[in-house]
């Protein structure tokens, strides 16, 4: 389409959007005249306060505001200023809002490899979560208090999180297949009170067994005190003395669901870098910065309503976990899947997405990208005249997959290529349900929060490259890193480039409509002979090459510069001989620039990726310099790393 629009909503689509409402509900009490997204979002950063307040009242939150919106500190206004300081609320209750009015309409469904769907109605959650937060109280469980999962993206998991929340404690969870030693980096930190796991899950038609690693981590964190078990297929499974069956916990004689409720910056999660410079960094998270945030990405943006549809493929050792969960707050129904999105086949989650008829589907960018390179088009062969939303994250969405989504998916669809990170357990950049797609971009800012890009002299810009910033305050920033007492490794990890300023790690370009092209992380980029390219310049390109499968590009330091490396895995057959490197270098300098050709091409049988699925950029730098990697445990495939090691073609 003209100017590269993909898309964009009729007027009587923006008209019942939630954010419409928002608009006039602003209009309204604030006396204004904003008419569109740019005007909300301008007028939102301008007056950032009163947004917050006006989302509190819009969104019904449940709990006490208190008489201050926001504590401004004077030297530090961006980075230690404190949110809505004498509020009073509880994550559980608000998420549980929906319950009586809904009680026996579904809450979850939960699907797996088997496609046999299991479904728990609002009033049963409640009584679940009940009987959960009984157990943990049994325990002695308190504010303050550490519960974790070692869990599959199972409705128990959902449950264990909102009985630790209602009890005003914290939540920190990981996914089953991270191994023990990833596990320790993790609980060895935040010393869990409680730990929840299962017996086993399933992966690509495979089971596999969790109980043994559990039992493990019990045995070298002392401050886990009892481990409850979960049944994955609801089997009673045969447990050793001393551990707990889920099953047996949810008895009927328990006291009504009770809400602790604590403050709005009291901890609520404990999320987790990927740890791979070092052990991971734990990162908290604040009751109430945690629930505005995420009301407002799913109302505002995603347009989430009563009645929805939420899927979003997740584990439970990825920020996306925590994100979809709170749609319970806007009274969606959440649609679960555990499992391997490509078994029995590619059209496993197509067949959810149709059986379910889901409103919102959440995704990462790889898997369109695989999707498109396998031929499938979902519009063919399933209904989706439900689907309203599709959200992409975890890496580039390159402008190819725009197309693949509206050729192959769904013509009328927000298309939101949404980014920001387990740092604010939320988006810098995300969607608008007003606003039109354009091929390649982020349709817009988040609101409230004074996204800008920064070049190289530390100066706002537009339609040039450079840091992703944020110049303002907002809720959802995290209260700090665990046991770093005096704030310093949190200071260095984003405020310590210019005072003040929140540097994120993306290098990207503010667009003339508004919205954000993403080249990659900063620290990835690359820079031979002074000029820097974004890593996913290269891999938009090369990725599409049928003989290519996946790649990943680095830069090598070599006779005083920096060349560019490429590593590719390569389709089944295909073999890298010459007219093979030679039609990659073309497409690369015909699509890019010379600067971008990579002086060496090699193959590889695997690309190195973390456990949620992001290149390993750095870690494929340290090893081709033979430097070693501080922490293997935090990739998905570790050993993949050792054919990059010591090259011959890189001492040439």
């Amino acid at each position: 389409m003209k100017d590269g629009l993909l898309w964009a909503p009729d007027k009587e689509r923006q008209t019942h959007t939630l954010l419409a409402a928002f608009i006039r509900a602003v209009n309204q009490t604030h006396d204004t005249q904003l008419s569109g997204y740019d005007d909300l979002y301008a007028w939102s950063v301008r007056q950032s306060g009163d947004f917050w307040q006006q989302l509190w009242q819009f969104s019904g939150v449940i709990g006490d505001p208190g008489e201050r919106v926001c504590d401004i500190d004077p030297e530090h206004p961006n980075r230690d200023s404190h949110w809505f300081p004498t509020a009073r609320l509880n994550y559980a209750e608000n998420l549980l809002k929906h319950a009586e009015q809904y009680a026996d309409q579904p809450a979850m469904i939960f699907s797996g490899e088997h496609e046999v769907a299991r479904t728990l109605t609002w009033r049963e959650l409640v009584d679940q979560v009940a009987a959960i937060r009984h157990y943990l109280y049994m325990q002695g469980v308190q504010p303050g208090d550490v519960v974790a999962g070692y869990l599959p993206n199972l409705p128990e998991t959902v449950i264990a999180m909102l009985a630790t929340a209602a009890l005003g404690a914290i939540w920190t969870s990981t996914s089953p297949d991270f191994g023990v030693d990833s596990v320790l980096d993790r609980f060895g930190q935040t010393e869990p009170k409680v730990l929840f796991t299962t017996d086993h899950y399933h992966y690509n038609g495979k089971t596999y067994d969790c109980l043994n690693k559990a039992q493990q981590v019990v045995g070298n964190v002392p401050a886990i005190e009892r481990l409850v078990v979960i049944p994955f297929d609801g089997e009673r499974p045969s447990l050793p003395a001393g551990v707990d069956n889920w099953q047996d916990l949810l008895v009927k004689d328990v006291p009504p669901l009770r809400f602790t409720r604590v403050a709005f910056n009291a901890p609520l999660f404990v999320l987790y870098s990927s740890g791979t410079t070092g052990k991971p960094k734990c990162i908290i998270h604040s009751v109430g910065g945690i629930l505005l945030n995420h009301l407002k990405e799913h109302q505002l943006h995603s347009d989430v309503r009563p009645g929805d549809r939420f899927f979003y493929f997740t584990t439970c050792g990825w920020m996306m976990w925590n994100w979809q969960v709170s749609a319970l707050a806007s009274g969606a129904t959440l649609v679960l899947y555990d499992g391997s999105p490509f078994y029995p086949d590619a059209g496993v989650l197509w067949r959810l997405a149709e059986r379910h008829r889901l409103t919102l589907f959440g995704t990462a960018a790889k898997y369109l990208e695989a999707l498109e390179k396998q031929g499938v088009a979902p519009k063919d062969d399933y209904s989706l005249t439900s689907l309203r939303v599709l959200c992409s994250t975890g890496s580039v969405l390159a402008p190819e997959q725009f197309d693949y989504v509206y050729q192959k998916i769904k013509s009328d669809l927000q298309l939101s290529s949404i980014a920001g990170g387990t740092d604010i357990c939320g988006c810098f950049v995300l969607g608008s349900p007003l606003s039109p797609v354009y091929r390649g971009e982020s349709q817009k800012r988040s609101l409230a929060l004074d996204v800008q890009v920064f070049n190289a002299q530390g100066q706002a810009v537009e339609e040039q490259k450079g840091e992703l910033v944020c110049c303002n305050s907002f809720p959802n920033q995290p209260v700090g890193f665990w046991h770093d007492t005096d704030g310093s490794r949190y200071h260095n990890a984003y405020w310590n480039k210019i005072d003040d300023i929140w540097f994120h790690g993306d290098y990207v370009r503010l667009t003339a409509q508004g919205g954000m092209v993403f080249y990659g992380r900063s620290d990835a980029v690359l820079n031979p002979g002074g000029v820097r390219i974004g890593t996913a310049e290269i891999y938009r390109h090369v990725n599409q090459l049928s003989e290519i499968i996946d790649s990943v590009v680095i830069g090598q330091q070599w006779l005083n510069d920096i060349r560019v490396v490429l590593f590719v895995k390569l389709a089944a057959g295909v073999t890298l001989d010459e007219p093979i490197k030679q039609a990659i270098k073309k497409t690369i300098r015909t699509q890019c620039t010379p600067r971008h050709v990579p002086a060496v091409i090699a193959e590889v049988s695997d690309i190195p990726r973390t456990k949620s699925g992001k290149l390993a950029e750095l870690a494929v730098r340290d090893v081709v310099h033979g430097q070693d990697v501080a922490q293997l445990s935090a990739l998905d495939n570790p050993a993949s790393l050792d054919q990059y090691r010591q090259r011959p073609e890189l001492a040439e």
